[in-house]
């Protein structure tokens, strides 16, 4: 099961992802098929297309519009939002929660975004009949698929042992690859201004000072994870398939010296764990 929950989090990166993006094909109708991927496995393409798609890619590491910041009150991912006492040992419980992630996920965050109709302080747009049926039909199918006829094929504690092996590897991969590419030592949390309600900088350079890249030089790890450890490119040019970033990163850096703007990038993977984990001690200290 630890293999089929790798298997479920390459497809993630690898199909989903870029699906979603309109960037794993030519055609709209392959790209919207790959997307779909996600309802099979439990989640919402119409949940993560408004969360990942448009909010995040628009307000990253905007604390109150980036959902992807928010796991609060059990972690602390930015300066502007609360501390609490237990924070301090954030850096050493964090991976307990990226475990669970995919089972918040699938049996409780979209439905919770379903319901209050808005993610952070974005509201969603109107859900039409079809993605109402979408959504509803596909949770209905993932647990059919994923819980009913495993218990009825195996029993319960059989399907439960499995199934719990299966998310939580999800979950930690899916995290930790996520959390690498923004959540780290080097990457900026800007705020809109106080009276204008604008961030500082325009468009790109948000994109670049708030995403950080890890291992690029890995063929291995890029190819796991679908280009994400590229995420200042997939960040800048998210509609262009990732097998394009280790040469488009080239230019980007050139242009960043130019212009003097910090290119964030690791290059081990390890060097990245290790600066989330000092951050994650940063913000459950400061």
């Amino acid at each position: 099961m630890r293999a089929d929950g790798a298997v479920g989090s390459a497809v993630g990166f690898n199909v989903m992802h870029d699906g979603s993006h309109g960037s794993f094909s030519k055609s709209k109708f392959v790209n919207q098929f790959a997307a779909f991927t996600l309802n099979v496995l439990g989640g919402s393409s119409f949940m993560w297309n408004m969360k990942h798609n448009l909010i995040h890619h628009m307000y990253t590491n905007v604390d109150g519009f980036d959902d992807d910041i928010d796991a609060q009150p059990w972690l602390r991912l930015s300066t502007t939002q609360p501390r609490h006492r237990f924070h301090k040992f954030q850096h050493l419980y964090f991976w307990f929660f990226y475990a669970l992630l995919f089972i918040a996920w699938i049996f409780f965050m979209d439905y919770q975004k379903y319901f209050k109709g808005k993610i952070g302080e974005v509201p969603i747009k109107k859900m039409t009949a079809t993605d109402q049926g979408v959504f509803w039909g596909f949770k209905a199918l993932h647990l059919f698929l994923f819980m009913a006829m495993p218990i009825y094929l195996l029993g319960f504690w059989a399907w439960l042992a499995g199934f719990v092996v299966f998310a939580t590897v999800v979950g930690f991969t899916m995290s930790i690859v996520f959390q690498l590419a923004h959540t780290v030592e080097h990457a900026a949390f800007p705020m809109p201004h106080e009276t204008t309600n604008k961030l500082e900088d325009e468009w790109a350079i948000h994109q670049i000072k708030t995403t950080a890249n890890f291992a690029t030089d890995n063929k291995v790890i890029s190819w796991l994870v679908g280009g994400l450890n590229f995420q200042v490119e997939h960040h800048l040019f998210p509609k262009i398939s990732h097998v394009h970033y280790p040469e488009i990163s080239k230019i980007i850096k050139q242009m960043c010296q130019e212009f003097g703007v910090t290119y964030n990038e690791y290059p081990k993977m390890r060097y990245a764990v290790a600066s989330h984990v000092s951050f994650l001690r940063q913000m459950g200290r400061a």
